[in-house]
């Protein structure tokens, strides 16, 4: 059944499979203005569709992660599940196309996001790939920030680091808290730091690894940092806050020992970048391409990754051709609104195309 260039066809056996034929060529262009605006509507929709249901492969595998927008300090669990049994096999995540994590479980979780797990993520099991959904991570407005000191995200066993609230005017009230990576929520005590005004001295251990950030009575709160406390025999000395686009800065591969100064390889989001014999690695001028999941390894052994942030001065939203599809893709994955929307535009473009017939008749 047809209205002029708009066609529409329904496949047997299909959820739904709804095919668009523009009848009409560059040398008769003038055939477009016979397409109404409903069925432009529908050309795109349905080419959505077809991209997001064309994405997963069999369609035996999807990525369960959050619809709306999460917010900076939230624990948020994203699971790679299988259509069949088990539901929960083994299972590679990938954010931004680059591999994070292989879990047994088939879930990963992540404590306390923060405004770098923003981003797309995707999964991979035995039974095939998931389509890829974004993660969006809302950040609350802030009226204080945290220091550390010294200022490194790394430290090693039993070594001690100072945060601080640094507020505009009166820094009562305000206090050090914590999510650790077994999830544990808590303000800075004598059970794990010693609270001295707004600043906290923390002796690290392992256990201490996670999220701190301050926050006072009436519920405002700083910026968040991750911070790890490593029992191994190397470290990597990587900037703790953001750093700004044209920075320069320095990554250095340290180890407890004596020299501490070892040649060191350097990773990036699992990636070799650099080897450099005198165990630290330069970037003259940081760009928004060096953001990512840093860590190095040498003859003593390998350190903890770490998230170095990138900042751009003058925000500009910049939205790629390659990009656009896939994010309008991985939006259309999981609402079925819009599927019930295309569905209804096929019997609106129906009812007037048999309405335009009965007018010729």
């Amino acid at each position: 059944m047809s209205a002029g260039p708009c066609v529409w066809s329904e496949q047997e056996g299909d959820v739904l499979s709804i095919s668009l034929k523009l009848e009409f060529s560059l040398t008769h262009h003038q055939n477009m203005r016979e397409l109404t605006p409903l069925c432009w509507q529908l050309l795109l929709l349905s080419t959505l569709v077809y991209c997001s249901l064309g994405q997963g492969g069999d369609g035996a595998v999807i990525l369960e992660s959050p619809a709306l927008p999460v917010t900076e300090r939230d624990s948020v669990t994203l699971r790679c599940r299988y259509q069949g049994t088990p539901s929960h096999l083994t299972a590679d995540f990938y954010k931004d196309g680059s591999l994070i994590r292989t879990e047994t479980t088939g879930e990963m979780t992540i404590p306390a996001v923060s405004k770098s797990d923003e981003g797309l993520y995707k999964c991979t099991n035995s039974e095939g790939e998931s389509p890829e959904s974004w993660m969006t991570v809302t950040v609350l407005s802030l009226t204080a920030s945290l220091s550390v000191s010294p200022d490194r995200s790394q430290f090693f066993e039993f070594e001690s680091v100072s945060l601080s609230c640094e507020v505009q005017g009166n820094s009562a009230g305000w206090r050090v808290v914590r999510n650790t990576l077994r999830g544990i929520l808590s303000e800075c005590t004598t059970d794990w730091g010693k609270q001295q005004g707004s600043s906290c001295t923390v002796t690290l251990t392992p256990s201490d690894s996670g999220v701190y950030w301050c926050e006072s009575g009436p519920g405002e709160h700083s910026n968040a940092v991750n911070i790890t406390g490593h029992d191994g025999a190397v470290i990597l000395e990587s900037p703790p806050l953001p750093v700004t686009e044209g920075d320069s800065v320095t990554l250095r591969c340290r180890y407890q020992g004596t020299p501490s100064n070892l040649t060191a390889d350097f990773y990036k989001d699992g990636s070799l970048i650099r080897n450099e014999t005198t165990g630290e690695m330069t970037i003259p001028a940081v760009s928004k391409s060096d953001e990512g999941l840093y860590k190095c390894n040498n003859s003593e052994g390998e350190s903890p990754e770490s998230w170095m942030t990138v900042t751009v001065p003058s925000p500009a939203v910049l939205v790629s051709s390659m990009f656009l599809p896939r994010l309008l893709c991985s939006l259309l994955v999981g609402s079925p609104y819009l599927l019930v929307t295309i569905i209804l535009l096929v019997k609106g473009c129906r009812s007037r195309a048999q309405g335009d017939r009965v007018e010729e008749e």
